[in-house]
């Protein structure tokens, strides 16, 4: 269950869930990435970078299993040291 704007959002697992990533290094980024879902699909897409160019931005993908799957991934993509922001 998440809250947004006061209101709970149910989620019914497994579900499609979308991280954005932020970092200096797209390449690694999505090195990050693999190294964290390992053999897990899923679909990494560039979303934006800032204006001069140092920091990116990729969507990514996946379906995740239940809420704790995907607050660990949350966590995981969080403490790698190429990913600097997980929303």
């Amino acid at each position: 269950m998440l809250e947004k704007n006061n209101e709970k959002l149910q989620l019914k697992y497994p579900c499609l869930w979308t991280y954005k990533i932020i970092g200096m290094d797209p390449d690694e980024m999505k090195c990050a990435v693999y190294e964290i879902i390992r053999d897990r699909q899923c679909h990494i897409s560039p979303s934006r970078q800032s204006e001069t160019a140092k920091y990116f931005s990729l969507n990514v993908e996946l379906t995740v299993e239940s809420e704790s799957h995907r607050t660990n991934l949350y966590e995981a993509l969080k403490a790698h040291r190429a990913i600097k922001l997980v929303l």
